[in-house]
Parts: structure tokens; sequence; C-alpha cells
């Protein structure tokens, strides 16, 4: 008797399924959480940005095929400061990378899934969207779009000039 992968048994909008593109870590300062995760861990630092739209100023830090993102607000009235305040540093957010993001969050919501996000935006890397916690077990899932994808353009993002700009 043979199973069908896992891969197959998704629906086609979510067949492009990937790799975790990253965990998210929100810390009050990323100097000192660099200290730990690049200097005793001795990850490579990919990138240290600001992202004023969200009021955070982030670090990706690369892992095998995956990264580590640490996530510091800016701004004490935002959501992610809303949380290093109640829950302290620690784990935010996991990124599983898809290939057609618009597809994916339509599906899901066709589904029952709550979104965040209905429709791509803008991230650090490539279009994203969030998945609320509620649908997901108590975790915040961010979906993004492989480099490439059909959100890019309508979002006017080149992979090119984004991996140029840092």
């Amino acid at each position: 008797m043979s199973t069908a992968s896992s891969v197959e048994r998704l629906p086609d909008s979510l067949r492009g399924l990937g790799r975790v593109h990253h965990v998210a870590i929100v810390v009050r300062s990323i100097e000192p959480a660099l200290g730990f995760w690049r200097d005793l861990l001795g990850l490579e630092l990919e990138t240290v940005m600001d992202i004023p739209g969200d009021r955070v100023r982030i670090a990706f830090l690369a892992v095998g095929e995956s990264k580590i993102e640490l996530v510091e607000p800016t701004d004490t009235t935002t959501g992610v400061a809303r949380f290093l305040e109640s829950k302290g540093e620690g784990f935010h957010h996991v990124c599983l990378e898809v290939a057609d993001l618009r597809a994916a969050l339509m599906r899901l919501e066709a589904d029952g899934v709550e979104l965040i996000d209905r429709i791509p935006r803008r991230g650090a890397e490539g279009p994203v969207g969030f998945l609320h916690p509620r649908s997901c077990h108590g975790v915040l899932v961010e979906l993004i779009e492989a480099p490439g994808g059909p959100a890019w353009p309508a979002l006017g993002l080149d992979h090119d000039h984004l991996e140029a700009t840092r």
C-alpha cells in the first residue's frame, strides 16, 4: 500500500509550500542578542535593517537553509512592543515559504483560517502575509512568497534589488 507524500496531499494553492524561511525572536535590543546568536553560536549575520513601516529593527542570521530573525521594536505603541512587554523576549513567529502567496492566503481563508493580512504586503525579504494565532494553535504564522513569485511585481519588488540593498 502506498501513501501520498505530504506535499501531494496539499491543495494546489499550497503545493508550493517550501522551507521554513525563518523563526522570529523578539528582543529588547539586537546588539546583546547578537552576542549569543552570532558570537557564541557562530551564526552568520546577513543583515541588520530598520523597517520604518512596521516600526521595528531586524537582523537576519543564516542557519542552514533557514534564518533566525531578531526583531527589536523601535516604537512602544506597536504590537511587537506590546508583545515584548507582556511576554518578554522570546519566540514570536514562524515564517514558511510558499510559491504563490495570494493563492495560499485565499485557500486558507476559504478553509476557515483567520488571516491578519488578506492580501500580500511588502516584507523585509519579499511579499508576506500573516495568519492569526487563533487559527494556528496559538502560533503566529507568516507566509512569504518565494523569489520571483506572482506577488513580487504586483508589489513593485525585485529580488535582485532587495539583495543589492543589503
